[in-house]
């Protein structure tokens, strides 16, 4: 039963994980920020961190590494929108 559970929750967390990736490409690419929400993901990536050492404290490795990766993409996203907000396409 813990092997079914264990695998339900590393499907969950790279599904959740991968859906930041096209958001992250998409900034890059473009350094189109306008339709980021700076609040929304300062809140985020902070509860992502919250989330990762949560893991942490109960060692729980679907939680820790889709959160580690989780918090690198928030992370990329937010720090895009910080450096391109005032840059005109």
């Amino acid at each position: 039963m813990a092997a079914a559970g264990e695998l339900l929750g590393y499907t969950a967390a790279t599904l959740t994980t991968l859906c930041f990736v096209p958001q992250v490409l998409h900034t890059w690419r473009t350094r189109d920020v306008a339709g980021v929400s700076l609040g929304m993901y300062a809140l985020f990536t902070l509860g992502v961190g919250f989330w990762l050492a949560y893991g942490l404290w109960l060692e729980a490795w679907p939680m820790i590494i889709a959160n580690s990766i989780t918090l690198l993409l928030a992370c990329s996203i937010l720090g895009m929108k910080i450096r391109y907000r005032n840059s005109k396409q």
